[in-house]
């Protein structure tokens, strides 16, 4: 069947589904294009999604989309490729229509097929004015001849009469006239317009090789040229362009193309202002470096480092060594050079120290009778004060006063770290040397980008650290205020001069001060150092003084030191560690951290569990009420209770039981007693007072008030206490009867807390003395009650009373007295 003639039947009710091909040519990579494939595809897919989900879009068919790519080797729209693969497409597919291309150069040749195929062609690259002669072609972007139109009405709308238009191009591959660069089909349609409208169109050739200059002049000479650089200009209504200026450019501008307009010459006002505003800034200039001249005399003047002598605390010695103050390092204790720098070899000595201001400070006495304060001292002073660094020591000011001639800088208390490598107490793993070497870098390379320029005395001695483990330089700057202590040729005097540079040791007069590469080499002779932390130049197989090692003869044995310490220091990168110094430092800390947060968590729970078994108890020993007020520290005041009842019980023939048995046996009778009787008391609102020997006594209605329910509480309470001892077996005699005596009374006592070591909460009035005479008057396995205690009872008109009579009772005379036979609920 002929395609055509199946096309043309799609007016024609379609009961089958039939396949319709779409074949889109575009680049299949280089997404520099906007219409590449992998920008394109997304849109393309959802369109044909749409399309067949929708049944009455295309009854009957079915969309489905085939691709090609358009780029040749190199990634760029080609116009050999794009033409093979449409012709491939065909073949393969035979698409119903085409997308694409979307270039210039590859649309031309793919839209003659498609011309001849009769086959519709869907492109946003044909932009050249000769598409039109293809049929089959539908462009949807602008073409050049809309483009050129466009150009003509923004000319017409702004009234520019003078105009010019430049082009280049630097792909020109033809020789002949047939010019199909992009910019030649840019101008095809303006050229075709302007010709209509009656406007002289002559051709100029330039030279390629011309200057560009020239073309502008002529092109100025006739009209006016504007480049503008537009990617999109969509004109809306009720809207108006944002001109600068608040409106459009002119057509010549108000100087002119080549500035000869009168009007913008400057004037001889123009020059004066200028001349008068060049004066003024000369003047100011000149004013600032005055003032900072003047101000840098008086800060010298001022002399801001000076301290005084007696505006210094010294602290003895004894209290330096108990603040484990900043030792100087010169004891070698446990290195192979023991005695380099001390000739006794274990001798420790202490820098001296002081407070100033209140703070504790370093002091380094100055070996000279007398200062001259001359202008470069003075500098150098001034200098020292005004450098501050995170790992520089803090220079706080100089005394020089004879004969207390000395230097004052910050206490680091941690010492040098010529300690921390001898100390036993101390581990140096590797991230801590990596961080000590971070700080010793930090500090000497703002050191060497400073006034001061240079140290000239580093070593591992002059670097301290502080209370945080920082390490900072010190020992630097201040020159001409410092002298050799030691004699020449002498043990200490060659150990000073282990960490100097040869360059310098082989000069008669170095520099004081040092230079840059001698403290680079003395750096080095630190990494030694905390690499090894056997000393200065450590050899397992010699043991060198410092006289020896800084001979030449002993530079061949050195040399083979050297080399493959060289290769050592190489080799620090351990895996894991990585680059980046900080950032193990912090994971080390957070790591830290995370522990320290389990230990107090762990402290934490540990404590609380302590705190509530404390808490448990003070409330065995204490009221709760009691118990609280004493733990917000408030004083428990003695109070008076209006109405209590206070139960007293004891065993009858309890001396005769305990004569018959051991004290262990006793222990033991009472111990389960009173658990037992402990275990009862819980179920009601009592307060068990005291224990003493086979006496028990509680209380009820107190420290909490309850009303007159106390009555009805003591007397529950003392029937339940009654019933476990008529079932209570005595461990060592099980077979006779315990025999248990209570007595019952009512009315008003006073209590309050009595003592400081093992405080009691403790009862008194005469409340309390008559119910130990209901319990001492009383008669074995009975409850005896006063006439108190029985009114409060009748309250609620559900105890059994059974009255015994009057007694007579020791300080109180004639009672009547009760006998509590029980309880009966059916009548509460």
């Amino acid at each position: 069947m002929d395609p055509t003639e199946f096309r043309s039947s799609l007016a024609v009710p379609i009961t089958c589904f039939c396949n319709v091909t779409l074949a889109a040519i575009l680049p299949l990579t280089n997404t520099d294009y906007p219409w590449a494939w992998p920008r394109v595809a997304p849109a393309l897919y959802r369109a044909v999604d749409s399309v067949n989900s929708d049944p009455h879009l295309l009854p009957g068919l079915k969309l489905q989309l085939v691709h090609g790519s358009s780029e040749n080797r190199e990634g760029f729209c080609s116009d050999s490729a794009a033409p093979l693969v449409a012709v491939d497409l065909k073949l393969s597919h035979d698409p119903w229509a085409f997308i694409g291309p979307g270039c210039d150069y590859s649309s031309s040749p793919v839209a003659r097929f498609t011309t001849h195929w009769d086959v519709p062609m869907v492109t946003a690259g044909a932009r050249a004015d000769g598409f039109s002669k293809f049929a089959a072609v539908t462009n949807t972007g602008p073409t050049h001849k809309k483009l050129g139109e466009f150009s003509l009405k923004i000319q017409e709308t702004f009234g520019w009469h003078h105009h010019a238009m430049l082009i280049y191009s630097d792909n020109k591959d033809n020789k002949d006239d047939n010019d199909e660069r992009t910019c030649y089909f840019a101008i095809e349609g303006l050229y075709s317009l302007m010709g209509k409208h009656n406007i002289t169109v002559f051709d100029y050739f330039v030279e390629s090789n011309i200057n560009h200059k020239e073309v502008v002049q002529i092109i100025q000479k006739n009209g006016r040229g504007q480049l503008l650089s537009i990617k999109e200009l969509v004109l809306q209504k009720g809207l108006n362009f944002q001109w600068p200026g608040g409106s459009p450019p002119l057509e010549v501008p108000e100087c002119g193309f080549k500035n000869d307009n009168p009007a913008c010459l400057t004037s001889m006002s123009s020059m004066v202002a200028m001349v008068i505003c060049f004066v003024f800034i000369i003047i100011i200039t000149i004013t600032i470096f005055i003032y900072r001249k003047l101000k840098l005399e008086n800060e010298l003047a001022a002399q801001l480092w000076r301290v005084s002598w007696v505006d210094i605390q010294m602290s003895n010695l004894d209290k330096v060594l108990r603040r484990a103050c900043s030792r100087l390092t010169i004891s070698m204790k446990g290195s192979n050079y023991g005695s380099l720098m001390t000739m006794e070899g274990n001798l420790q000595i202490y820098t001296k120290t002081g407070y100033y201001k209140g703070n504790l400070v370093a002091i380094k006495y100055i070996n000279k009778k007398r200062i001259e304060l001359t202008r470069n001292v003075l500098f150098e002073l001034k200098h020292m004060r005004d450098v501050h660094n995170e790992h520089l020591n803090r220079f706080i000011g100089a005394c020089v006063d004879p004969p207390n001639m000395c230097i004052i800088t910050e206490y680091c208390p941690r010492g040098s770290l010529q300690d921390l490598m001898e100390s036993e107490s101390m581990t140096l793993d590797w991230m801590f040397r990596y961080s000590l070497i971070n700080d010793i870098v930090k500090g000497m390379t703002f050191l060497h980008n400073s006034v001061i320029f240079s140290h000239g005395n580093l070593k591992s001695s002059n670097c301290v650290v502080d209370s945080r483990f920082v390490l900072k330089i010190t020992d630097y700057g201040l020159q001409s205020l410092r002298t050799s202590s030691c004699p020449d040729d002498t043990h200490a005097y060659y150990a000073r001069k282990l960490w100097t540079a040869p360059e310098l040791l082989r000069t008669e007069d170095p520099p004081l001060c040092g230079t840059q590469k001698g403290d680079v080499y003395s750096f080095g002779i630190i990494l030694q150092e905390l690499a090894l932390l056997k000393g200065v130049f450590y050899i397992d197989t010699h043991t060198l003084i410092p006289k020896e090692a800084l001979s030449f003869s002993s530079y061949r044995l050195l040399k083979r030191w050297i080399c493959p310490f060289h290769v050592f220091m190489i080799h620090l990168t351990f895996p894991g560690y990585g680059s980046n110094i900080l950032d193990n430092l912090l994971s080390r800390m957070e790591q830290y951290a995370n522990n320290l947060e389990e230990l107090v968590e762990e402290r934490t729970q540990a404590y609380n569990e302590e705190k509530r078994k404390a808490e448990a108890l003070l409330y065995q020993i204490l009221p709760h009420s009691v118990a609280d007020q004493l733990k917000r520290g408030e004083t428990v005041q003695a109070e008076a209770f209006d109405s209590v009842t206070i139960y007293f019980s004891d065993i009858v023939g309890f001396t005769a039981l305990s004569a018959e048995s051991t004290p262990l046996q006793v222990v033991t009778l009472l111990n389960d007693l009173y658990t037992c009787f402990d275990a009862i008391i819980d179920n009601f609102d009592v307060y068990k007072v005291e224990t003493i020997g086979d006496a028990y006594m509680v209380v009820s209605g107190l420290p909490v008030r309850n009303g007159k329910l106390h009555g009805r509480e003591v007397a529950r309470m003392a029937l339940a206490l009654l019933d476990a001892v008529k079932s209570f077996k005595i461990r060592h005699r099980p077979s006779q009867q315990l025999r248990l005596r209570i007595g019952v009374h009512s009315g008003p006592v006073c209590a309050g807390v009595v003592g400081l070591k093992m405080p009691r909460y403790c009862l008194f009035g005469d409340t309390v003395n008559t119910a130990s005479r209901m319990e001492s008057t009383g008669e074995a396995l009975k409850i005896h009650v006063s006439e108190a205690t029985r009114q409060v009872l009748q309250e609620f008109n559900t105890f059994q009373l059974q009255p015994r009579g009057e007694i007579e009772v020791k300080g109180k005379g004639h009672m009547r007295t009760y006998w509590l036979q029980g309880e009966d609920n059916s009548n509460g």
